[in-house]
């Protein structure tokens, strides 16, 4: 089997998915980042394609970035200043080559996330 990566976002407030969150993906080298993509979630709250495809998966450390803070703006969700959450960064390994999902359940006060299938 191939590993990839793949999300859901879900705004727990709303009821609904979180449509036109920007994610970014990092794979962790030492103490370096390196920004491997940044993806935008479709009406679904899922992106397009998967984060990682099969042909780019490497064992190892790896950080998505949601860019929650631009969504809730959008939104017009009332802010504070600063912003409770602006960007949510999930750091996480992958250790063998399978399906990795690390879905979002997300409000502007509280997140949480998991590994999914």
């Amino acid at each position: 089997m191939a590993g990839y990566l793949t999300t859901h976002v879900l705004d727990t407030a709303r009821g609904c998915p979180a449509a036109g969150l920007e994610i970014e993906l990092f794979r962790i080298e030492a103490s370096e980042r390196v920004s491997l993509r940044r993806l935008v979630t479709n009406d679904d709250g899922r992106t397009d394609v998967q984060i990682l495809p099969e042909d780019e998966f490497r064992i190892g450390t790896y950080e998505l970035v949601f860019r929650c803070g631009a969504y809730f703006d959008r939104l017009g969700t009332p802010a504070e200043t600063p912003r409770f959450l602006d960007e949510i960064p999930l750091r996480f390994g992958m250790s063998e080559p399978a399906h990795y999902h690390v879905p979002l359940l997300l409000s502007p006060f509280g997140y949480s996330t998991y590994r999914g299938s």
